[in-house]
């Protein structure tokens, strides 16, 4: 078997287990100096052959393994047992296990290329915190869904750019809780969600998905744009139902760890093609019905929104009250027709923040809404535009006609031979266009 994990390492890893248990997840597989020098004790004693007097090399001198003061990260803890089975396997004359299964252990698979790679639990998977973020909405129950380390699928859906996927980040990164976002597309499938082979440095070996590192973290997993997937999602059908999965490929069990949780956020409730959500499908229904609860999310309030707005004001380092709330008003009532039937498009709180960046950037309020507008065709540009100019009085319309600025300019008229009868001649001046 081609392993990273060699005779003596696995004596060690074996002895630190059976002194402390099999960590639940990756983020639990950490270790004091004195549970290591235990370990080694154990190892030595085992076997003649074994004679650390220090702690190993590949421990000691692998940076990324320092947690801190004698703490140290060993996730090869938490495949060890996936590894010895499949070395038992390969060992074996028979096609299969004798004893029989259980979730602790592997089934037959006849691969000899076998080679697991553990995700590092060093770097912290927690968002950053948004000085801007405002919470609104349902983030409060959402939230308390989430702290509560209950497994319960979320499913929230509503319009583009009101901040469904900016909350849940929010919300694990106030609570610190490990946050792993998978961008759902038409092409995911279950290779790229639960794991498979990759070559790496010549090597074939099978590198977990997303989802997997989620549930061995015990983190939250974010499926965003869940309703552009297809078919090949239901992979996470046992996922959903918070019991594990088996992952046929490596013939392991993977069982969630404490505190993991899956929210799903999409434009649609999953049952086809909209005019404007081009590319999300009519999903399985069954897949549907393991998400315990539902949350349709609308655009904030003019209140919460003109408060979001002037926070990205003061981010972005040039803040206007005045215009932030001009900004809200002009939203809302683009929105207000949109939902009446008198547009075809509609202003997003995104849009919205892209204004209060190009005002930033070129101190222009006409400038920075044109140009945010360019997303849209020449009529709604117009549309809106017109529409803002009703709102704000501090923009005008250009008058019909005057397309070009007019420039004047002063002209000195030609010389002209004084008057001998003036006592006081001087010298006129005529303004021309």
């Amino acid at each position: 078997m081609n392993s990273n994990i060699d005779r003596r390492k696995q004596k060690f890893l074996k002895a630190l287990t059976e002194l402390y248990g099999i960590p639940a997840c990756i983020g639990e597989a950490r270790y004091t100096r004195e549970q290591c020098i235990d370990a080694l004790v154990a190892t030595h004693k085992a076997s003649e052959y074994d004679n650390y007097t220090t702690l190993p090399a590949w421990l000691v001198n692998d940076k990324t393994r320092r947690l801190g003061r004698a703490l140290y990260s060993i996730p090869e803890a938490v495949v060890l047992e996936i590894v010895l089975a499949a070395e038992k396997i390969e060992s074996s004359d028979e096609d299969c296990l004798t004893e029989p299964e259980t979730c602790d252990t592997m089934s037959s698979m006849n691969s000899n290329t076998f080679n697991l790679v553990a995700p590092s639990s060093d770097v912290s998977l927690v968002p950053m915190k948004n000085d801007t973020f405002v919470p609104w909405g349902h983030h409060d129950d959402i939230s308390t869904i989430l702290k509560s380390k209950q497994f319960a699928p979320v499913y929230i859906t509503g319009m583009s750019g009101n901040g469904k996927t900016t909350m849940v980040e929010q919300i694990c990164a106030s609570s610190g809780r490990e946050c792993i976002r998978v961008n759902i597309t038409a092409e995911t499938d279950e290779d790229d969600l639960i794991g498979g082979f990759r070559l790496i440095n010549g090597e074939t070996k099978f590198v977990f998905g997303g989802v997997v590192q989620a549930m061995q973290r015990g983190a939250i997993l974010l499926l965003d744009e869940i309703d552009l997937g297809t078919e090949r999602m239901m992979c996470l059908q046992p996922v959903l139902e918070g019991k594990g999965i088996y992952i046929k490929k490596i013939g392991a069990f993977i069982k969630p760890a404490v505190g993991f949780n899956v929210v799903a956020t999409a434009n649609t409730k999953g049952k086809g093609e909209s005019d404007r959500f081009v590319g999300t499908r009519c999903m399985n229904e069954a897949f549907l019905d393991r998400f315990s609860y539902w949350f349709e999310q609308d655009y904030a309030d003019k209140t919460i929104e003109a408060r979001i707005i002037i926070r990205k004001m003061k981010a972005f380092g040039r803040e206007d009250k005045d215009f932030a709330q001009y900004l809200v008003k002009w939203a809302e009532t683009i929105r207000m027709g949109f939902k009446a039937g008198g547009y075809d498009d509609i202003l997003t709180t995104r849009r919205l923040e892209e204004v209060c960046k190009a005002f930033a950037i070129f101190n222009d309020k006409t400038k920075a809404i044109k140009l945010t507008l360019t997303r849209f065709d020449p009529a709604t540009q117009e549309a809106f535009f017109n529409l803002y100019t009703k709102i704000d009085p501090t923009i005008l319309p250009a008058p019909e006609g005057m397309k070009e600025e007019i420039t004047t300019t002063l002209t000195p008229v030609p010389t002209i031979p004084a008057d001998p009868n003036l006592t006081n001649p001087c010298t006129d001046y005529a303004v021309t266009a």
